[in-house]
């Protein structure tokens, strides 16, 4: 039972186009359709980008939280220079290349706790709708052929460009073209639509040539496709708004002459440790790296949206110990909560505290999802109810208005359920497939499974029982080295890995 009122409050998130706070709502006033851009599935992904899809999932479960129905896209590009070039590289085609890196990425979401979008749209299953948005460009006069049987989307064809970005594009060489598909710099300039097949490239046969697509005309085909000429919100990397994201508006709006997407929505990247991440800094950390150094998949999340999306993030492996000792504090308030046997009645001081903590922090989320002023709250409470239990000044009441609100924060910030011991596994499991390293204490805990951890911890109740406080201690000690914290308590003995 949610304590969210009848007529929930409007969420409010800034607008890249409109350079505001903006109310978000369905244009239909029925469902919200957001198309939020995917990966480009040539590597494992990185902790930058998975805080963009981290934000997104905010949004959208706080979205759901407020009783808003969801039509959410999500792209795939399969097929562009980087997969080429490094499909090209290991000898195998892009088919052969990209599912290993696509089911990583899914896997990594899930250890995240993303939530799957409604509709996950390939690139390379949607070739045809992209050659029919070109073949309407080139009707427009806004497309046109190249020698080498290539196609571009003229810029001069449409005066708005830059609109999103906000750049000066004054200095626009008129006719000047750039076919790869990332700008190494701020120029504007013709862009590929569809690149003519190189020898030994992956290509599609189709009546504008053979060739493949140019990665900017995909979004544009996809998001048209399963939502319409013009839809609700549009979300992505800070990196995608230029060239990206304005060449999507170029694109799709030359033909259907109405706006691509009434709202932007664009998440900064973060640095590691003050700096920008590279390879080449050292600095550069992959989901997996993380949980094979022993880091929990929750404590990624919350590290990772813990600073609201439009502020720039500052990865530490200190704020990841701080995040581990954060899910620590809820699961093991959660665990006396669900637990505890209180009396009953109610205390008006606990009533009144949780209905404050729900108030703000759903004004905090509804906000510009601002996850910072909406995780404080949660945790005063917390503070507050555990110094009543102490107190006995904590009743049955009290309980079921608290668990309302931790029930609410977790809908959205989806840490308080663990699920961190199967990343783990996964992740172990994976690395040991491809040879890479695993901190040798994680190995060791990775080795007992729940159900021998209660087994022992059955047998050294049995040993306390019968006074061999020897074989009790020796127990604990197995258990410490192999990373599993014991705790005794009156409600009975907890466990938690390290």
């Amino acid at each position: 039972m949610s304590h969210l009122p009848a007529t929930p409050k409007p969420v409010r998130l800034f607008n890249t186009l409109s350079g505001q706070v903006d109310d978000l709502v369905p244009m239909d006033g029925k469902e919200l359709r957001m198309y939020a851009c995917g990966p480009t599935v040539y590597d494992y992904g990185h902790i930058g980008n998975f805080r963009t899809f981290l934000a997104i999932d905010v949004l959208r479960r706080f979205l759901k939280l407020n009783g808003m129905p969801l039509r959410h896209v999500m792209n795939i590009t399969d097929v562009d220079d980087k997969i080429i070039r490094n499909a090209a590289a290991a000898g195998v085609p892009i088919g052969e290349y990209t599912p290993k890196y696509v089911n990583a990425f899914f896997e990594d979401l899930e250890a995240l706790g993303v939530e799957r979008p409604e509709i996950i749209a390939r690139a390379t299953e949607n070739i045809d709708r992209m050659v029919e948005l070109i073949q309407k460009l080139a009707d427009a006069g806004a497309a046109y052929r190249t020698e080498d049987g290539s196609w571009y989307f003229r810029l001069r064809a449409f005066p708005e460009y830059g609109k999103l970005s906000k750049k000066d594009l004054s200095g626009m060489e008129d006719g000047a073209r750039v076919d790869v598909d990332e700008y190494e710099k701020d120029s504007a300039r013709d862009f590929a639509l569809w690149k003519a097949a190189k020898p030994g490239e992956t290509s599609w046969e189709t009546p504008i040539g053979r060739g493949r697509p140019g990665w900017h005309i995909e979004c544009s085909a996809m998001s048209m496709k399963y939502l319409g000429d013009s839809f609700d919100l549009h979300a992505g990397g800070e990196d995608l708004m230029f060239p990206h994201h304005e060449n999507e508006i170029a694109q799709s709006e030359s033909v259907t002459h109405k706006a691509l997407a009434h709202h932007w929505m664009h998440v900064r990247f973060l640095l590691v440790d003050g700096r920008k991440m590279s390879k080449s800094e050292g600095n550069f950390y992959t989901l997996r790296d993380l949980l094979l150094k022993g880091y929990k998949a929750s404590a990624i999340r919350l590290a990772l949206i813990s600073v609201p999306y439009r502020h720039q993030l500052n990865f530490t492996f200190d704020g990841l110990v701080d995040a581990t000792a954060a899910i620590d504090r809820l699961r093991t308030f959660n665990d006396r909560l669900m637990k505890g046997a209180f009396p009953a009645g109610e205390n008006p001081d606990i009533q009144t505290a949780a209905k404050k903590a729900h108030e703000e922090y759903i004004a905090a989320l509804a906000n510009d999802l601002n996850t910072a002023e909406a995780r404080a709250p949660i945790f005063d409470l917390v503070r507050l109810s555990n110094t009543a239990m102490d107190q006995g000044r904590f009743h049955q009441a009290d309980g079921e208005a608290v668990k309302t609100v931790l029930a609410d924060f977790d809908a959205v910030f989806a840490v308080i359920d663990d699920r961190d011991t199967e990343a783990t596994r996964r992740a172990v499991e994976w690395a040991k497939q491809e040879g890479r390293d695993v901190v040798p204490e994680l190995l060791a805990q990775q080795s007992l499974t729940d159900e021998a951890i209660n087994a022992l911890l059955a047998e050294r109740d049995q040993a306390k029982k019968r006074r061999d406080f020897t074989r009790a201690d020796q127990i604990r000690k197995e258990l410490t080295e192999k990373g599993i914290t014991i705790e005794d308590s009156k409600d009975g003995v907890r466990w938690k890995r390290k």
